[in-house]
C-alpha cells in the first residue's frame, strides 16, 4: 500500500460508513482502533496487513478521530491471538470473503500461468495481480510465503511451456547454428570455449562506433550473422516485449557453461530471443548510422566551404554606392576598356572582395557546397550504398512518399551499371525526390543534346530525401524497432475500448464538447488579460507588436537558513557520502530490488548487500570499481565486477530510486516542508562522454561533446525520474516520457520546463494527457495570441497588436479521435514519446494530424500565455520550480566527480547505469538530509527561529557537511549518530 495520502484521499477512501459502525459494538480502546484499521485496509487492498509497518501513518489519527480513540492506542493492539483471529473472521463475513483452500491455490496458479505471465514477469506485479484476482473471487489471499511459492511454481510451469513451443518451431539447422554460439561442438577446453563465446557474443553485443563506412560495414555484418540463423518469421508474434526482455536479461549475465547446463528447449529459447531482439536493435543502429552519415556529409561540406571563404573574405561596405559609380562610368564610356573605365572608380581588389562576398552566401554558396558533397560522396561515402540497400527494406504507408521508394528501387537496380550518367527516362523518379535547387545539378545534357541524369547528384538527393522521411518515420524499416511501422505504435484495441480510453484520459467522446470547453477557457483568459493590462505594471504591448515583460522583484534573503546549515555541519561534520548511501539502505532496504538475472542467486544477502553498496557508490561517483575495491578486505575488484554484471541493471536501479523517493515523500513533516504538491520541474544537464558512439554529440549551445540527462525534480529537490538522451533529441519528448513513467507515489499535474522543453505539439499532448505544461519562455517578445473564433476582430482591444488569426476548430474536430489515440499510445507505453513527436515536427508540415495538434497546441498555449502575463505569482512559481532543477544540476558535479565528470565508456547501457547510480546517490542524500533537518527543527528553540521565508527557501539538497572523497570504509554495523530515536537495526 502506498504511504502518502492527502486529506482529500483519506476522506474519500478511509472514512467509516454508517453501516460499518454496527461492527464496532463491544470494542473499545486499542481493540476498537485495531479492528477499524484492518477493516479499512482489507477493503482497500483485499488482504490483511502482514505487520503494523504496512499501515500508512496518516491513516491512524484519521481513523482514531472518527471513533473517539487516542491514536497512541494503536501501539497496544495485539497482532496475534484469539482476538486478532476473531477480527479477521468478522471482517471476512461482513465483506463476503472466505479463506483460501488448496484447490483455490491450484486455480490461482493456473490463472497466473495462462493469463498473467504471458504479459507480466515482475514479481511485485504478479503478486498485485494475484491479490486483485482474490478480491474478484471473494477469497482471502494465501499467506505471503505461500504466495511466493505459488508465483514461483506458476513461473516455472509457464517457462517450460513457452520454451517447448518455441523449440518446436525451430528447424534442425537453426538449432545447430544456435548451439554453435555456445560452442557445444567446439573445443573441449572450457577456457577456450569461454574465450570463443566472449569474442563472438561480445562483438554482437557491442554498440556501433562513430558514424562512417567502417561502422556501417561492421553493423551490416552483425545483422547478416543473426539473419543467417534462419529464425522463422513471426516466431515471437503475439509475445509481449516484457516477456522477451525477461529472457534477454538472463542471457545478458549468464556465462557459457551456465547456458550449456540448461535443457535444450530453454537454451534455444534464450538464444533465439536474444537474436530476435538484437536484430531489431542492430537494424535501428544501421538506420541511425545512415541518418547521421548523410547529415555529417552535408555539415562537413558546408564547414569546408565556409572556412575556405572566410580565409580571404573581407566585408565590403557601401555596395550600392559602388554600383552607382560603376554604372555612371560605364554609361559615360560604353566602348572603353575595363581597366580604363571601371578600375578607377572600383579597383580590381574591391571587385574581387565583392565577388568573394557574393560567393559566401546565396546560390553560389549552395553550388559550392553541392560540388564538395558530390566529390566526397563519389570518392568515399558511396561505398555504403550497396550494403545499405541490400540489407534494409524500406516501406511507407503514405502514397505521397512512394516516389522516394521508387527512386531507391531504381538505384538498387542500377548499382552494377558503370558510368557517371544515366539516360533520362520515365523510370527515373524526379518529382518528390529532387528538390528544385538541385534540378540543375541532377539533370543535364550530353554532347548530343539529350537529357541525362548525373548519377552522383541524384543518389545524394535520394539519400537526403530518405533521411528526412526516416526521421519523421513517414518511411519505415522492416525488422526495426524505433523505425518500425508507426501504425504499430497505436493501441490495436482502441476501437473496441474507445470509451474506456477516453474516460481514463478524462476527455469527452464528443469533439464539440471538447472544443466548446477550450473556446470558453480561451475567451475567459483573453478577456482577463485584456481588462487587466492597463493596470499591469510588469507587461506592456509595444507599438510594433512586441511584448515587454519586466523582471520580477528579487525576494528577500532567508535570515536563519545559514545558521541551520551550520548546525547540521556541527552535528554531522564531514559525513561520508558512502555512509549516507548505507544509512538510506538500512532504513529503506532498496538493495533488495537488485536481484540476479539468472534463475538462482548463490550469494548470501549479508555478503551481497555491502558489495552492492560499494558498486553503486563507485558507479554513482564515477570513481570506478577498481578504486572502490582498493583497500577493501572483504571484496576484491573481481567480486565487485561480478556483482555489477550480474545484479545491477537500469530497471532495478529505477525501482530502487522509486523506493527512496517514496520514502522521502512519506517522512516529510508538513509543518516544515508544507503540504504535498503536484508540481514538478524538468531540465537537462550535459555530461562529457567519449565520442566513439552514436549517442555522444557536440552540443551547439553549451559546446563540447557529451550526452544529456533530463531530470524531473519535484519541489524540495526530490528527483522522481531521469533519462539519458542525446544532445539533439527532443526535450519535449523527454518531458512527457518522465511525467508518464516516473512510477513514484507523486501525481504530476503541473510541469515546469524551460523554452527548450515546450512546443505547440507538446502543449497539445500534455492537455490530452491531463497535466498542464507551464514553460518559462525566453522569446516572450515574439509570442502571439490566437483568437478563439471568427467574428471577434474588435474584441480584446488592448491585445490587438499581438493577436493573430482564429484557431481552426474544424481541423481539431476532424482529427480529434486520432489525437486521442496517439495520446493513449503514449499513456500505455506502446509508443515512445520522442519517436512519436518526431512524426509531428516542422519537417512533416503536410501531415494532417500534425496540423491538428499544432492548432490544439496554439489554443492551449494562448490560454497559458494569458495567465502567464496576467499573474505575476504564476511567473514566480515557474521560476522557483526551475531554480530547484538548477540546484539539482549544481550538485551533480559534487557527487559525479570521478574521471573529471566524464563518462569514460562508449556503451550506452554503461552510461545509463552510471547516471542512474548518480540519481540514486543524490536522492539518498536528499533522504538523509531530510531526516537531519527534521531532527534539528524538532527542537523548539530551532524551529522558533525559522521565518516563513526560511521555510520557503529550505532545501534538503545541501552538501556542505558531506565528504565524498578519501578512504571508502563500509561498516554496516555503525549508523549516523543521533539521527532519530528509533533507528532500525542493521540487517
Amino acid at each position: 500500500m502506498r504511504r502518502r495520502w492527502t486529506p482529500e484521499e483519506l476522506e474519500a477512501t478511509w472514512n467509516l460508513q454508517p453501516y460499518e459502525r454496527a461492527l464496532l459494538a463491544n470494542k473499545t480502546g486499542a481493540t476498537l482502533l485495531g479492528f477499524v484499521v484492518i477493516l479499512k485496509f482489507f477493503q482497500i487492498e483485499g488482504r490483511f496487513p502482514a505487520n503494523p509497518q504496512e499501515i500508512p501513518e496518516a491513516t491512524i489519527p484519521f481513523l482514531a478521530n472518527q471513533i473517539g480513540v487516542e491514536s497512541e492506542a494503536w501501539n497496544q493492539y495485539r497482532w496475534k491471538g484469539r482476538a486478532f483471529e476473531y477480527h479477521r473472521s468478522l471482517i471476512r463475513r461482513h465483506l463476503g470473503f472466505r479463506e483460501s483452500t488448496i484447490p483455490d491455490a491450484k486455480d490461482l496458479e493456473a490463472w497466473l500461468r495462462d493469463v498473467v505471465l504471458p504479459e507480466e514477469q515482475r514479481f511485485e506485479h504478479l503478486r498485485e495481480a494475484l491479490y486483485n484476482r482474490c478480491r474478484v473471487l471473494r477469497i482471502e489471499p494465501p499467506a505471503p510465503e505461500q504466495i511466493r511459492r505459488l508465483i514461483r511454481t506458476a513461473q516455472n510451469a509457464f517457462e517450460k511451456s513457452f520454451c517447448k513451443q518455441i523449440f518446436a518451431r525451430l528447424s534442425a539447422p537453426t538449432l545447430e547454428r544456435l548451439n554453435a554460439w555456445v560452442q557445444l561442438s567446439g573445443p573441449e577446453d572450457p577456457e577456450e570455449q569461454g574465450m570463443a563465446w566472449a569474442t563472438y557474443i561480445q562483438d554482437l553485443r557491442s554498440d556501433p562506433g562513430k558514424p562512417g563506412l567502417k561502422a556501417i560495414h561492421t553493423t551490416v555484418t552483425k545483422l547478416h550473422r543473426i539473419r543467417e540463423l534462419g529464425l522463422p518469421s513471426g516466431l515471437f508474434n503475439g509475445v509481449s516485449q516484457k516477456l522477451l526482455q525477461s529472457f534477454r536479461r538472463r542471457i545478458a549475465v549468464e556465462e557459457p557453461h551456465e547456458l550449456r547446463r540448461h535443457d535444450a528447449s530453454l537454451r534455444a529459447t534464450l538464444l533465439a530471443v536474444y537474436a530476435h531482439l538484437r536484430s531489431h536493435e542492430i537494424t535501428d543502429h544501421l538506420v541511425d548510422l545512415l541518418i547521421e552519415s548523410i547529415h555529417r556529409m552535408a555539415s562537413k561540406a558546408e564547414r569546408r566551404i565556409e572556412n575556405e571563404l572566410a580565409e580571404g573574405l573581407r566585408k565590403v561596405s557601401g555596395k550600392l554606392g559602388i554600383l552607382f559609380r560603376m554604372a555612371e562610368a560605364a554609361l559615360k564610356s560604353p566602348k572603353g576598356q575595363v581597366e580604363e573605365v571601371i578600375f578607377p572608380v572600383a579597383s580590381e581588389r574591391l571587385l574581387l572582395d565583392l565577388l568573394q562576398e557574393a560567393k559566401s552566401a546565396g546560390p553560389a554558396f549552395r553550388r559550392e557546397v553541392r560540388a564538395v558533397m558530390k566529390r566526397a560522396f563519389q570518392s568515399h561515402h558511396r561505398r555504403m550504398l550497396p550494403e545499405l540497400l541490400s540489407t534494409l527494406e524500406f516501406r511507407s504507408s503514405n502514397e505521397l512518399h512512394h516516389p522516394i521508394l521508387n527512386a531507391i528501387a531504381f538505384i538498387k537496380s542500377h548499382l552494377d551499371q558503370k558510368g557517371p550518367f544515366w539516360p533520362m527516362t520515365d523510370e527515373v523518379p524526379i518529382d518528390g525526390v529532387v528538390p528544385p535547387s538541385w534540378i540543375a545539378a541532377v539533370i543535364g545534357k550530353n554532347s548530343k543534346g539529350s537529357e541525362q541524369i548525373d548519377r552522383t547528384a541524384y543518389e545524394l538527393c535520394v539519400l537526403h530525401a530518405l533521411r528526412v522521411r526516416l526521421r519523421c518515420r513517414e518511411i519505415w524499416i522492416v525488422g526495426a524497432h524505433r523505425y518500425r511501422n508507426p501504425d504499430e505504435d497505436l493501441p490495436q484495441d482502441f476501437e473496441a475500448h474507445r470509451q474506456a480510453y477516453y474516460e481514463v484520459l478524462g476527455l469527452p467522446l464528443d469533439p464539440d464538447t471538447f472544443i466548446t470547453r477550450l473556446q470558453e477557457k480561451m475567451e475567459s483568459s483573453l478577456r482577463t488579460l485584456d481588462k487587466g493590462l492597463p493596470d499591469n505594471r510588469y507587461v506592456k504591448i509595444l507599438p510594433k507588436g512586441w511584448i515587454h515583460l519586466s523582471p520580477l522583484e528579487a525576494q528577500t534573503d532567508p535570515e536563519f537558513l545559514l545558521s541551520l546549515k551550520g548546525e547540521i555541519g556541527r552535528r554531522w561534520p564531514m559525513t561520508s557520502l558512502l555512509d549516507v548511501l548505507k544509512e538510506a539502505d538500512l532504513r529503506i532496504k532498496f538493495t533488495r530490488e537488485f536481484q540476479s538475472g539468472t534463475e538462482r542467486e548463490h550469494l548470501n544477502r549479508t555478503v551481497l548487500q555491502p558489495r552492492l553498496l560499494l558498486c553503486l557508490y563507485a558507479l554513482g561517483t564515477n570513481t570506478g570499481l577498481k578504486r572502490m575495491a582498493s583497500g577493501q578486505e572483504e571484496a576484491t575488484y573481481k567480486d565487485l565486477l561480478y556483482v555489477r554484471r550480474r545484479f545491477i541493471t537500469a530497471e532495478q536501479l529505477r525501482r530502487a530510486i522509486t523506493q527512496v523517493v517514496n520514502a522521502t515523500l512519506s517522512i516529510r513533516q508538513p509543518e516544515i516542508w508544507g503540504e504535498a504538491t503536484t508540481a514538478c520541474a524538468s531540465d537537462s544537464k550535459q555530461f562529457g562522454a567519449w565520442d566513439q558512439n552514436l549517442l555522444t554529440e557536440w552540443h551547439v549551445r553549451y559546446g563540447g561533446r557529451g550526452v544529456m540527462v533530463y531530470w524531473h525534480v519535484a519541489q524540495r529537490s526530490t528527483c522522481i525520474y531521469s533519462q539519458l538522451k542525446s544532445c539533439s533529441s527532443s526535450e519535449a519528448g523527454a518531458m512527457i516520457e518522465g511525467v508518464l513513467r516516473h512510477c513514484t507515489e507523486m501525481t504530476v499535474k503541473r510541469q515546469y520546463v524551460d523554452s527548450h522543453g515546450q512546443s505547440e505539439v507538446a502543449f497539445a499532448f500534455c492537455h490530452l494527457l491531463g497535466f498542464q505544461l507551464m514553460p518559462r519562455l525566453k522569446a516572450i517578445p515574439r509570442q502571439r495570441l490566437y483568437r478563439p473564433g471568427t467574428g471577434m476582430q474588435e474584441a480584446f482591444p488592448a491585445l490587438q497588436a499581438i493577436l493573430s488569426r482564429p484557431i481552426d476548430w474544424d481541423l481539431i474536430r476532424e482529427h480529434y479521435d486520432i489525437m486521442v489515440k496517439y495520446a493513449t499510445a503514449l499513456r500505455l507505453g506502446t509508443a515512445d514519446a520522442e519517436n512519436l513527436l518526431r512524426r509531428f515536427t516542422r519537417s512533416n508540415l503536410r501531415h494532417p494530424v500534425y496540423k491538428a495538434l499544432a492548432e490544439l497546441g496554439k489554443a492551449i498555449k494562448t490560454t497559458f500565455l494569458c495567465r502567464y502575463l496576467h499573474e505575476a505569482k504564476l511567473r514566480q512559481e515557474v521560476n522557483e520550480g526551475l531554480n530547484v532543477v538548477e540546484n539539482w544540476n549544481s550538485a551533480n558535479g559534487f557527487i559525479f566527480y570521478g574521471k573529471g565528470g566524464e563518462l569514460a565508456t562508449n556503451r550506452r547501457d554503461d552510461q545509463e547505469i552510471g547516471l542512474l547510480s548518480l540519481h540514486l546517490l543524490q536522492v539518498c542524500l536528499v533522504y538523509v538530509n531530510t531526516l537531519m533537518i527534521q531532527k534539528v527543527l524538532a527542537e523548539p528553540v530551532w524551529m522558533g527561529k525559522m521565518t516563513t521565508r526560511d521555510l520557503a527557501a529550505l532545501s534538503p539538497l545541501t552538501y556542505h557537511h558531506i565528504n565524498p572523497y578519501g578512504k571508502f570504509d563500509l561498516d554496516l554495523n555503525t549508523r549516523l549518530p543521533a539521527l532519530d530515536e528509533h533507528q532500525e537495526p542493521a540487517s
